[in-house]
């Protein structure tokens, strides 16, 4: 796990929307993008369109809507966080 997973990962014990993601990173869009991509892949986080509403992982698209989704650590993510 990279130093920025885990930070992002530190981000995600709570729901929490991109722009404040990014925000509270410090991260530009281009380079927090390919993180979330990446630990979506590794089943790392979950993502919802709206804040009561998870997608399910097969209509996921990272590449095009990421910027409109709230992310939350999985359980995957939080054993990988702590370990």
């Amino acid at each position: 796990m990279s130093d920025l997973e885990f930070d992002i990962l530190d981000e995600l014990y709570f729901l929490i929307h991109f722009d404040d993601l990014k925000k509270a990173l410090g991260l530009s869009d281009e380079d927090l993008k390919p993180l979330l991509s990446k630990m979506a892949r590794k089943k790392w986080l979950r993502c919802y369109s709206e804040p009561d509403v998870e997608l399910d992982a097969a209509s996921i698209d990272i590449e095009i809507g990421y910027r409109n989704y709230y992310y939350l650590a999985s359980k995957e993510g939080l054993k990988a966080h702590n370990s």
